[in-house]
Protein backbone atom coordinates (compact mmCIF):
# COMPACT_ATOMS: atom_id res chain seq x y z
CA UNK A 1 0.00 0.00 0.00
CA UNK A 2 1.32 3.06 -1.11
CA UNK A 3 1.19 6.33 1.21
CA UNK A 4 1.91 9.80 0.80
CA UNK A 5 3.82 9.88 3.56
CA UNK A 6 7.17 9.38 2.07
CA UNK A 7 9.18 9.10 5.54
CA UNK A 8 6.40 6.33 6.37
CA UNK A 9 7.08 4.54 3.09
CA UNK A 10 10.50 4.94 3.87
CA UNK A 11 10.59 2.80 7.13
CA UNK A 12 8.23 0.34 5.66
CA UNK A 13 10.22 -0.35 2.68
CA UNK A 14 13.10 -0.90 4.86
CA UNK A 15 11.42 -3.25 7.02
CA UNK A 16 9.87 -5.20 4.10
CA UNK A 17 13.05 -5.55 2.64
CA UNK A 18 15.02 -6.58 5.73
CA UNK A 19 12.44 -9.08 5.74
CA UNK A 20 12.84 -10.21 2.53
CA UNK A 21 16.72 -10.45 3.15
CA UNK A 22 15.88 -13.13 6.39
CA UNK A 23 13.47 -14.99 5.16
CA UNK A 24 16.08 -15.83 1.42
CA UNK A 25 18.47 -16.84 4.22
CA UNK A 26 15.80 -18.90 5.98
CA UNK A 27 15.43 -20.66 2.97
CA UNK A 28 18.82 -21.38 1.86
CA UNK A 29 19.46 -23.04 5.96
CA UNK A 30 16.30 -24.56 5.68
CA UNK A 31 17.73 -26.45 2.56
CA UNK A 32 21.16 -27.08 3.66
CA UNK A 33 19.27 -28.69 7.23
CA UNK A 34 17.29 -30.86 4.74
CA UNK A 35 20.21 -32.14 2.46
CA UNK A 36 22.69 -32.92 4.90
CA UNK A 37 20.22 -34.90 7.28
CA UNK A 38 19.71 -32.03 10.08
CA UNK A 39 16.48 -31.81 10.60
CA UNK A 40 15.70 -33.88 13.32
CA UNK A 41 18.91 -33.49 15.29
CA UNK A 42 16.45 -31.36 18.14
CA UNK A 43 13.58 -33.23 18.85
CA UNK A 44 11.33 -31.16 20.91
CA UNK A 45 9.53 -28.34 20.42
CA UNK A 46 11.50 -25.67 23.27
CA UNK A 47 9.77 -22.25 22.07
CA UNK A 48 11.34 -20.69 24.63
CA UNK A 49 14.21 -22.58 26.05
CA UNK A 50 15.72 -23.96 22.73
CA UNK A 51 17.17 -19.97 22.12
CA UNK A 52 20.33 -21.20 24.12
CA UNK A 53 22.48 -23.74 22.50
CA UNK A 54 23.82 -26.50 24.81
CA UNK A 55 26.36 -24.55 27.00
CA UNK A 56 27.86 -27.88 28.66
CA UNK A 57 29.13 -31.11 28.06
CA UNK A 58 26.57 -32.86 29.76
CA UNK A 59 23.51 -30.75 28.18
CA UNK A 60 25.45 -31.55 24.55
CA UNK A 61 24.54 -35.19 25.87
CA UNK A 62 21.49 -34.91 27.21
CA UNK A 63 20.58 -33.55 23.86
CA UNK A 64 22.83 -36.42 21.84
CA UNK A 65 20.65 -39.35 24.29
CA UNK A 66 17.38 -37.91 22.88
CA UNK A 67 18.66 -38.07 19.28
CA UNK A 68 19.92 -41.77 20.02
CA UNK A 69 16.00 -42.66 20.57
CA UNK A 70 14.93 -42.31 17.17
CA UNK A 71 14.39 -44.06 14.31
CA UNK A 72 17.18 -41.82 12.29
CA UNK A 73 20.11 -42.68 14.95
CA UNK A 74 18.68 -45.97 15.57
CA UNK A 75 18.44 -47.06 11.55
CA UNK A 76 21.10 -44.33 9.99
CA UNK A 77 23.34 -42.92 12.17
CA UNK A 78 24.25 -45.45 14.84
CA UNK A 79 27.38 -45.33 14.05
CA UNK A 80 27.27 -41.04 14.72
CA UNK A 81 29.63 -39.82 17.59
CA UNK A 82 29.02 -36.57 19.53
CA UNK A 83 31.29 -34.53 17.42
CA UNK A 84 29.25 -35.12 14.47
CA UNK A 85 26.13 -35.32 16.26
CA UNK A 86 26.86 -31.69 17.45
CA UNK A 87 27.40 -30.42 13.23
CA UNK A 88 23.62 -31.63 12.05
CA UNK A 89 22.77 -29.77 15.93
CA UNK A 90 24.00 -26.77 15.12
CA UNK A 91 22.16 -26.31 11.12
CA UNK A 92 18.53 -27.24 12.94
CA UNK A 93 19.61 -24.49 15.84
CA UNK A 94 20.31 -21.80 13.49
CA UNK A 95 17.26 -22.88 11.64
CA UNK A 96 15.23 -22.48 14.67
CA UNK A 97 16.73 -19.23 15.80
CA UNK A 98 16.12 -17.44 12.45
CA UNK A 99 12.83 -18.46 12.18
CA UNK A 100 12.08 -16.80 15.90
CA UNK A 101 14.14 -13.51 14.47
CA UNK A 102 11.71 -13.48 11.92
CA UNK A 103 8.79 -13.61 14.27
CA UNK A 104 10.34 -11.00 16.12
CA UNK A 105 11.00 -8.54 13.21
CA UNK A 106 7.62 -9.29 11.86
CA UNK A 107 6.00 -8.78 15.39
CA UNK A 108 7.69 -5.84 17.10
CA UNK A 109 8.07 -3.15 13.80
CA UNK A 110 4.06 -3.90 13.25
CA UNK A 111 3.24 -2.75 17.02
CA UNK A 112 5.48 0.07 16.64
CA UNK A 113 4.14 1.50 12.97
CA UNK A 114 0.35 0.30 14.31
CA UNK A 115 0.80 2.83 17.15
CA UNK A 116 2.32 5.51 15.34
CA UNK A 117 0.37 5.68 12.02
CA UNK A 118 -3.32 3.13 12.84
CA UNK A 119 -4.58 0.10 12.65
CA UNK A 120 -4.74 -0.02 9.16
CA UNK A 121 -0.40 -0.91 9.68
CA UNK A 122 -2.07 -3.64 11.83
CA UNK A 123 -4.51 -4.96 8.45
CA UNK A 124 -2.16 -4.96 6.44
CA UNK A 125 0.39 -6.86 7.58
CA UNK A 126 -1.10 -8.60 10.60
CA UNK A 127 -1.91 -11.80 7.77
CA UNK A 128 2.68 -11.95 7.19
CA UNK A 129 3.02 -12.41 10.83
CA UNK A 130 0.32 -14.92 11.51
CA UNK A 131 2.01 -16.98 8.42
CA UNK A 132 5.30 -17.06 10.03
CA UNK A 133 3.54 -18.17 13.65
CA UNK A 134 1.94 -21.30 11.02
CA UNK A 135 5.02 -21.88 9.59
CA UNK A 136 6.56 -22.57 12.86
CA UNK A 137 3.84 -24.79 14.18
CA UNK A 138 3.92 -26.57 10.55
CA UNK A 139 7.66 -26.81 10.92
CA UNK A 140 7.78 -28.67 14.03
CA UNK A 141 4.39 -30.86 12.68
CA UNK A 142 7.26 -32.05 9.82
CA UNK A 143 9.65 -32.73 12.72
CA UNK A 144 7.38 -34.34 14.47
CA UNK A 145 6.79 -36.65 11.79
CA UNK A 146 10.27 -37.97 11.65
CA UNK A 147 10.48 -39.05 15.50
CA UNK A 148 8.57 -41.56 15.01
CA UNK A 149 9.08 -45.24 12.79
CA UNK A 150 10.57 -43.58 9.92
CA UNK A 151 13.87 -42.12 9.43
CA UNK A 152 13.30 -39.02 7.58
CA UNK A 153 10.57 -36.35 7.92
CA UNK A 154 6.88 -36.54 5.74
CA UNK A 155 7.56 -35.84 2.19
CA UNK A 156 4.02 -33.73 2.39
CA UNK A 157 5.08 -32.14 5.77
CA UNK A 158 7.93 -31.07 3.88
CA UNK A 159 6.19 -29.39 0.83
CA UNK A 160 4.05 -27.49 3.07
CA UNK A 161 6.67 -26.11 5.42
CA UNK A 162 9.16 -24.80 1.88
CA UNK A 163 5.55 -23.70 0.42
CA UNK A 164 4.61 -21.62 3.07
CA UNK A 165 8.04 -20.21 3.21
CA UNK A 166 7.48 -19.23 -0.30
CA UNK A 167 3.85 -17.78 0.16
CA UNK A 168 5.71 -15.35 3.05
CA UNK A 169 8.58 -14.61 0.99
CA UNK A 170 6.07 -13.99 -2.05
CA UNK A 171 3.80 -11.86 0.05
CA UNK A 172 6.51 -9.57 1.70
CA UNK A 173 8.24 -8.92 -2.16
CA UNK A 174 4.52 -7.86 -3.36
CA UNK A 175 4.00 -5.47 -0.36
CA UNK A 176 7.77 -4.10 -0.99
CA UNK A 177 6.31 -3.30 -4.70
CA UNK A 178 3.68 -2.06 -3.44
CA UNK A 179 5.87 0.64 -1.48
CA UNK A 180 7.78 1.32 -4.63
CA UNK A 181 4.69 3.27 -6.34
CA UNK A 182 6.25 2.26 -9.42
CA UNK A 183 4.54 3.33 -12.77
CA UNK A 184 4.03 1.65 -15.15
CA UNK A 185 0.48 1.25 -17.32
CA UNK A 186 -1.58 -1.50 -17.77
CA UNK A 187 -0.64 -3.47 -21.02
CA UNK A 188 -2.08 -5.56 -23.97
CA UNK A 189 -1.01 -8.76 -22.30
CA UNK A 190 -2.72 -11.64 -21.58
CA UNK A 191 -2.33 -12.21 -17.78
CA UNK A 192 -3.98 -15.55 -17.37
CA UNK A 193 -0.40 -17.04 -19.21
CA UNK A 194 1.19 -15.26 -16.25
CA UNK A 195 -0.38 -16.18 -13.51
CA UNK A 196 -0.66 -19.92 -15.06
CA UNK A 197 3.04 -19.70 -15.47
CA UNK A 198 3.55 -18.49 -11.71
CA UNK A 199 1.07 -21.39 -10.32
CA UNK A 200 3.03 -23.81 -12.32
CA UNK A 201 6.31 -22.73 -10.32
CA UNK A 202 4.31 -23.35 -7.04
CA UNK A 203 3.26 -26.86 -7.98
CA UNK A 204 7.28 -27.26 -9.42
CA UNK A 205 7.99 -26.54 -5.56
CA UNK A 206 5.68 -29.02 -4.50
CA UNK A 207 7.04 -32.04 -6.16
CA UNK A 208 10.74 -30.64 -6.15
CA UNK A 209 10.24 -30.73 -2.02
CA UNK A 210 8.70 -34.44 -2.62
CA UNK A 211 11.95 -35.18 -4.33
CA UNK A 212 13.87 -34.13 -1.54
CA UNK A 213 11.79 -35.40 1.23
CA UNK A 214 12.27 -38.55 -0.45
CA UNK A 215 15.43 -38.50 -2.04
CA UNK A 216 14.14 -39.04 -5.50
CA UNK A 217 16.76 -36.98 -6.26
CA UNK A 218 19.08 -40.20 -6.02
CA UNK A 219 16.89 -42.78 -8.19
CA UNK A 220 18.27 -42.10 -11.15
CA UNK A 221 21.07 -39.87 -12.07
CA UNK A 222 21.42 -39.78 -15.57
CA UNK A 223 19.63 -37.23 -18.49
CA UNK A 224 17.55 -36.74 -20.33
CA UNK A 225 16.75 -40.53 -20.10
CA UNK A 226 16.02 -42.35 -16.46
CA UNK A 227 17.85 -45.43 -16.92
CA UNK A 228 17.94 -46.78 -20.38
CA UNK A 229 14.30 -44.90 -20.88
CA UNK A 230 12.65 -41.38 -21.02
CA UNK A 231 9.92 -42.48 -18.83
CA UNK A 232 11.01 -44.91 -15.44
CA UNK A 233 12.52 -48.42 -16.52
CA UNK A 234 11.57 -49.65 -12.86
CA UNK A 235 7.58 -48.29 -13.46
CA UNK A 236 4.88 -49.31 -15.40
CA UNK A 237 2.67 -46.19 -17.21
CA UNK A 238 -0.07 -47.38 -15.29
CA UNK A 239 1.76 -46.43 -11.73
CA UNK A 240 1.23 -42.75 -13.44
CA UNK A 241 -2.42 -42.62 -12.57
CA UNK A 242 -2.44 -43.88 -9.05
CA UNK A 243 -3.16 -42.12 -5.74
CA UNK A 244 0.45 -43.31 -5.00
CA UNK A 245 2.10 -41.52 -7.64
CA UNK A 246 3.36 -39.45 -4.89
CA UNK A 247 5.20 -41.56 -2.74
CA UNK A 248 6.83 -43.36 -5.63
CA UNK A 249 10.41 -42.30 -6.04
CA UNK A 250 11.05 -42.49 -9.84
CA UNK A 251 7.53 -41.46 -10.65
CA UNK A 252 8.44 -37.84 -8.65
CA UNK A 253 11.14 -37.32 -10.02
CA UNK A 254 10.03 -37.97 -13.56
CA UNK A 255 7.08 -35.16 -12.89
CA UNK A 256 9.78 -32.85 -11.72
CA UNK A 257 11.64 -33.37 -14.70
CA UNK A 258 8.31 -32.97 -17.21
CA UNK A 259 7.03 -30.04 -15.15
CA UNK A 260 10.37 -27.95 -15.84
CA UNK A 261 10.04 -28.70 -19.68
CA UNK A 262 6.46 -27.61 -19.38
CA UNK A 263 7.40 -24.15 -17.43
CA UNK A 264 9.70 -23.97 -20.13
CA UNK A 265 7.33 -23.90 -22.85
CA UNK A 266 4.88 -22.05 -21.19
CA UNK A 267 7.78 -19.43 -20.45
CA UNK A 268 8.49 -19.02 -24.47
CA UNK A 269 4.93 -18.71 -25.27
CA UNK A 270 4.80 -15.50 -22.56
CA UNK A 271 8.29 -14.45 -24.23
CA UNK A 272 6.61 -14.56 -27.67
CA UNK A 273 3.69 -12.51 -26.23
CA UNK A 274 6.03 -9.88 -24.83
CA UNK A 275 7.77 -9.43 -27.48
CA UNK A 276 5.19 -8.89 -30.39
CA UNK A 277 3.61 -6.66 -27.88
CA UNK A 278 6.14 -4.11 -28.46
CA UNK A 279 6.68 -3.02 -24.46
CA UNK A 280 10.19 -2.60 -24.58
CA UNK A 281 9.37 -2.17 -20.09
CA UNK A 282 8.47 -5.58 -20.32
CA UNK A 283 12.04 -6.92 -22.01
CA UNK A 284 14.49 -6.83 -19.38
CA UNK A 285 11.89 -8.54 -16.71
CA UNK A 286 11.16 -11.17 -18.95
CA UNK A 287 14.56 -12.11 -20.21
CA UNK A 288 15.81 -12.38 -16.23
CA UNK A 289 13.32 -14.74 -15.62
CA UNK A 290 13.92 -16.72 -18.83
CA UNK A 291 17.90 -17.02 -17.88
CA UNK A 292 17.01 -18.08 -14.28
CA UNK A 293 14.63 -20.42 -15.65
CA UNK A 294 17.31 -21.94 -17.47
CA UNK A 295 19.98 -21.76 -15.25
CA UNK A 296 17.37 -23.86 -13.11
CA UNK A 297 17.34 -26.43 -15.37
CA UNK A 298 21.22 -26.41 -16.04
CA UNK A 299 21.50 -26.43 -12.27
CA UNK A 300 18.97 -29.14 -11.87
CA UNK A 301 20.67 -31.44 -14.30
CA UNK A 302 24.49 -30.99 -12.62
CA UNK A 303 22.71 -32.02 -9.08
CA UNK A 304 21.34 -35.10 -10.68
CA UNK A 305 24.01 -35.96 -12.73
CA UNK A 306 26.28 -35.54 -9.26
CA UNK A 307 24.71 -37.46 -7.34
CA UNK A 308 23.10 -34.96 -5.66
CA UNK A 309 26.09 -32.96 -4.48
CA UNK A 310 25.09 -29.93 -1.68
CA UNK A 311 26.34 -27.63 -3.65
CA UNK A 312 24.70 -28.01 -6.61
CA UNK A 313 21.10 -28.96 -4.96
CA UNK A 314 21.39 -25.75 -2.65
CA UNK A 315 22.27 -23.51 -5.56
CA UNK A 316 19.15 -25.10 -7.43
CA UNK A 317 17.02 -23.78 -4.98
CA UNK A 318 18.79 -20.21 -4.29
CA UNK A 319 17.40 -19.72 -7.60
CA UNK A 320 14.35 -20.96 -8.02
CA UNK A 321 14.04 -17.86 -4.96
CA UNK A 322 14.98 -15.85 -8.01
CA UNK A 323 12.74 -17.04 -10.45
CA UNK A 324 9.56 -16.33 -8.13
CA UNK A 325 10.47 -13.28 -7.08
CA UNK A 326 11.18 -12.06 -11.25
CA UNK A 327 8.05 -13.38 -11.78
CA UNK A 328 5.98 -11.55 -9.35
CA UNK A 329 8.13 -8.43 -10.46
CA UNK A 330 6.76 -9.32 -13.71
CA UNK A 331 3.19 -9.89 -12.45
CA UNK A 332 3.42 -6.97 -10.60
CA UNK A 333 4.41 -4.48 -13.73
CA UNK A 334 2.07 -5.75 -16.24
CA UNK A 335 -1.15 -5.41 -13.85
CA UNK A 336 -0.21 -2.42 -11.87
CA UNK A 337 -2.83 0.06 -11.03
CA UNK A 338 -1.87 3.46 -8.97
CA UNK A 339 -3.48 2.97 -6.04
CA UNK A 340 -2.64 5.81 -3.11
CA UNK A 341 -3.77 6.45 0.38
Amino acid sequence: MYSQNYSLNSQLKIWMITLLAMIVLIILVGGLTRLTDSGLSITSWELFIGSLPPLSNDKWIEYFDLYKTIPEFKEQNFNMTLNEFKIIFWWEWIHRQLGRLIGLTVLLPMIYFTIKNGFWILKEYSIIFLLVCFQGFIGWYMVSSGLVDRVDVSHYRLSIHLVTAFIILSMVYWKFLKLTNIKINHVNIQLSSIKFFFVLLFFQLIIGAFVSGMNAGKIFNTWPLMGSSYFPDDSVITDFFKLSVFDDQSLVQFIHRNLAYLIVIIYFYILYIVLKNGNKNLRIPIFIIGISLLFQIFLGILTLLSGVKIFYASLHQINSILIILSTLYFLYITKYKENIY
